[in-house]
């Protein structure tokens, strides 16, 4: 048969209909439910819903629609815990993608992390199943980085680049402008946690467009939210302020002008690329706090200090300080010429300088699970 969407031709093996199990037959009709097998070497030329045809039939007017492409709004890097399991991720994203064609992923490489994927998904909810099924069903330990949405920036070069990644995002001193996608988002909330949700939603950058009354007891409130602002924790936050009563629902509307930064993240004075941020210029501050306060509860202490640090446009603007783990070099001191304390003291110091210098800091999967909570 012929694939209309790739233009390739593969030999039928054998046919069949679906029933308790896989039951072969000698043909299927147009009309009928069953499976084909097929020498198909590479799965990414066969999609969802492509039109299979008789090779010898020809191509042209033919009276069915194409297969349409699903765009993915939120995207996020999925990297193995342990190399050796690069191999397996790449087969289970292959598989997941035969039966969920709005997945989309591409190699990318990490100085922390390794060999990984950028993924695309519908929304911070398909990103939870994909993951979900990758650690259950194929039995894998992944890192998932934090979510982002599709930005287009202008430059000063007058050129537009599409960025999903923080580490795509050009240097602020090339950057014209910024637009990032908004959504229409309606809420649906009791009347007596109309002001929480409102209040709430401010602090999601969100405007009020119209407001309307279901009954007595419900309203509906329609905003204009940021993309970015709703796929992180914005359920939660709704939920929690109505008492789990209030529902949402949102849909893209566009493009619109912000002013957006880069947070380059610095563990041990090394930018890393995975804990980058694009954030509104008025919340970085604060999101910079949330994040070192992250990295600091989680990684571990080590034998030398760890300095975290957040920088945007090129300034550090805020720093939090993982101390050492200390070894009492005094203690078989019993009093004794207080210069030899105060050499071993400065043999300890130095030590711990020279560590600094060429020491690696391990960072764990607890860190990326916390800061997907941000």
């Amino acid at each position: 048969f012929l694939s209309d969407t790739s233009g390739k031709v593969y030999k039928v093996e054998s046919v069949g209909y679906i029933k308790f199990e896989l039951d072969q037959s000698e043909e299927l009709v147009a009309g009928e439910i069953g499976y084909i097998v097929a020498g198909i070497k590479d799965i990414h030329t066969i999609k969802i819903g492509d039109l299979i045809i008789e090779s010898s039939t020809e191509k042209i007017n033919i009276p069915v629609s194409k297969v349409k492409e699903v765009k993915p709004y939120v995207f996020a890097s999925i990297y193995p815990l342990s190399p050796k399991d690069y191999e397996p991720l790449k087969s289970a994203l292959y598989k997941l993608h035969l039966t969920d064609y709005s997945l989309s992923f591409k190699p990318v490489s990490s100085k922390i992390l390794g060999g990984g994927f950028h993924c695309g998904f519908l929304g911070s909810l398909h990103l939870d199943i994909v993951k979900e099924r990758l650690e259950r069903e194929y039995n894998l330990d992944i890192i998932v980085t934090l979510p982002n949405v599709e930005y287009k920036v202008i430059t000063k070069n007058k050129n537009e680049i599409v960025v999903s990644t923080p580490t795509d995002f050009p240097d602020y001193s090339e950057v014209l402008e910024v637009y990032e996608p908004v959504t229409k988002t309606t809420v649906v909330t009791p009347l007596e946690f109309l002001n929480n949700v409102i209040e709430t939603c401010k602090t999601f950058r969100a405007e009020v467009i119209s407001q309307e009354f279901v009954d007595e007891q419900r309203v509906i409130v329609i905003f204009e939210i940021p993309l970015a602002e709703i796929i992180v924790n914005f359920f939660d936050a709704i939920k929690s302020v109505s008492k789990g009563y209030a529902s949402f629902d949102y849909e893209q509307i566009g493009y619109k002008k912000a002013e957006l930064v880069k947070l380059e993240v610095l563990v041990n004075n090394e930018v890393v690329d995975t804990f980058c941020y694009i954030t509104h210029k008025d919340k970085a501050y604060n999101t910079a706090v949330k994040i070192l306060q992250k990295l600091k509860q989680t990684i571990p202490r080590h034998l030398f200090t760890i300095p975290l640090q957040v920088k945007v446009q090129g300034k550090i603007i805020a720093r939090e300080d993982i101390p050492a783990l200390k070894k009492d070099v005094l203690a078989k001191c019993y009093g004794g010429d207080v210069t030899r304390k105060r050499k071993l003291l400065e043999k300890q110091k130095e030590g711990k300088k020279r560590m600094k210098q060429i020491g690696s800091v391990d960072i764990p999967k607890e860190t990326f699970i916390e800061l997907l909570k941000l």
